[in-house]
Protein backbone atom coordinates (compact mmCIF):
# COMPACT_ATOMS: atom_id res chain seq x y z
CA UNK A 1 0.00 0.00 0.00
CA UNK A 2 2.86 2.37 0.77
CA UNK A 3 4.34 1.82 -2.70
CA UNK A 4 1.02 2.58 -4.39
CA UNK A 5 0.67 5.75 -2.32
CA UNK A 6 4.18 6.82 -3.34
CA UNK A 7 3.40 6.15 -7.00
CA UNK A 8 0.16 8.16 -6.71
CA UNK A 9 2.02 11.08 -5.14
CA UNK A 10 4.74 11.04 -7.83
CA UNK A 11 2.17 10.67 -10.61
CA UNK A 12 0.12 13.57 -9.25
CA UNK A 13 3.19 15.81 -8.93
CA UNK A 14 4.16 15.06 -12.54
CA UNK A 15 0.58 15.79 -13.65
CA UNK A 16 0.64 19.12 -11.79
CA UNK A 17 4.03 19.97 -13.31
CA UNK A 18 2.67 19.43 -16.81
CA UNK A 19 -0.31 21.65 -15.96
CA UNK A 20 2.00 24.47 -14.88
CA UNK A 21 4.02 24.06 -18.08
CA UNK A 22 0.87 23.99 -20.20
CA UNK A 23 -0.68 27.06 -18.59
CA UNK A 24 2.58 28.97 -19.04
CA UNK A 25 2.59 28.05 -22.72
CA UNK A 26 -1.02 29.21 -23.12
CA UNK A 27 -0.27 32.43 -21.24
CA UNK A 28 2.76 33.06 -23.46
CA UNK A 29 0.66 32.64 -26.59
CA UNK A 30 -2.10 34.90 -25.24
CA UNK A 31 0.33 37.73 -24.46
CA UNK A 32 2.36 36.97 -27.61
CA UNK A 33 5.58 36.23 -25.77
CA UNK A 34 6.84 33.12 -27.53
CA UNK A 35 10.13 32.50 -25.76
CA UNK A 36 12.48 29.59 -25.19
CA UNK A 37 10.31 28.30 -22.34
CA UNK A 38 7.42 27.77 -24.73
CA UNK A 39 9.68 25.64 -26.92
CA UNK A 40 10.97 23.75 -23.89
CA UNK A 41 7.35 23.10 -22.92
CA UNK A 42 6.58 21.83 -26.41
CA UNK A 43 9.61 19.53 -26.17
CA UNK A 44 8.39 18.21 -22.80
CA UNK A 45 4.91 17.53 -24.15
CA UNK A 46 6.42 15.89 -27.24
CA UNK A 47 8.47 13.64 -24.96
CA UNK A 48 5.29 12.79 -23.03
CA UNK A 49 3.54 11.83 -26.28
CA UNK A 50 6.48 9.62 -27.28
CA UNK A 51 6.43 7.90 -23.87
CA UNK A 52 2.69 7.27 -24.19
CA UNK A 53 3.15 5.87 -27.70
CA UNK A 54 5.99 3.59 -26.60
CA UNK A 55 3.90 2.28 -23.71
CA UNK A 56 0.78 1.77 -25.86
CA UNK A 57 -1.12 4.81 -24.55
CA UNK A 58 -0.30 4.03 -20.90
CA UNK A 59 1.79 6.03 -18.51
CA UNK A 60 4.70 3.94 -17.19
CA UNK A 61 3.65 4.87 -13.65
CA UNK A 62 0.22 3.35 -14.31
CA UNK A 63 1.88 0.13 -15.41
CA UNK A 64 4.00 0.05 -12.25
CA UNK A 65 1.01 0.94 -10.03
CA UNK A 66 -0.99 -1.91 -11.53
CA UNK A 67 1.35 -4.32 -9.69
CA UNK A 68 0.05 -2.95 -6.39
CA UNK A 69 -3.66 -2.64 -7.12
CA UNK A 70 -6.42 -4.52 -8.88
CA UNK A 71 -8.77 -1.53 -8.76
CA UNK A 72 -10.86 -0.89 -11.86
CA UNK A 73 -11.12 2.84 -11.16
CA UNK A 74 -9.44 5.20 -13.59
CA UNK A 75 -7.80 7.13 -10.76
CA UNK A 76 -6.30 4.19 -8.86
CA UNK A 77 -2.80 5.48 -9.67
CA UNK A 78 -3.19 9.25 -9.28
CA UNK A 79 -4.88 11.73 -6.94
CA UNK A 80 -7.43 13.09 -9.41
CA UNK A 81 -11.20 12.82 -9.56
CA UNK A 82 -12.19 9.68 -11.43
CA UNK A 83 -13.88 11.61 -14.27
CA UNK A 84 -10.70 13.65 -14.86
CA UNK A 85 -8.42 10.63 -14.74
CA UNK A 86 -10.72 8.89 -17.22
CA UNK A 87 -10.83 11.81 -19.66
CA UNK A 88 -7.39 13.31 -19.06
CA UNK A 89 -5.86 12.41 -22.44
CA UNK A 90 -8.89 13.58 -24.41
CA UNK A 91 -9.13 16.88 -22.52
CA UNK A 92 -5.45 17.72 -22.83
CA UNK A 93 -5.25 16.63 -26.46
CA UNK A 94 -8.05 19.09 -27.26
CA UNK A 95 -6.32 21.84 -25.25
CA UNK A 96 -3.00 21.14 -26.97
CA UNK A 97 -4.61 21.35 -30.42
CA UNK A 98 -6.14 24.72 -29.51
CA UNK A 99 -2.77 25.86 -28.12
CA UNK A 100 -0.93 24.79 -31.27
CA UNK A 101 -3.44 26.69 -33.43
CA UNK A 102 -2.89 29.79 -31.31
CA UNK A 103 0.88 29.35 -31.48
CA UNK A 104 0.80 29.03 -35.27
CA UNK A 105 -1.39 32.14 -35.46
CA UNK A 106 1.08 34.11 -33.30
CA UNK A 107 4.11 32.93 -35.24
CA UNK A 108 2.67 33.72 -38.66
Amino acid sequence: MLRLTLIKIIHTIIWMFFNVVFFYMVYAVIINKIDKYVWIGIALFSLEVIVLLVFKNNCPLTIIARKYSNSTKENFDIYLPNWLAKNNKVIYTAFLIIFICGLIYRIF
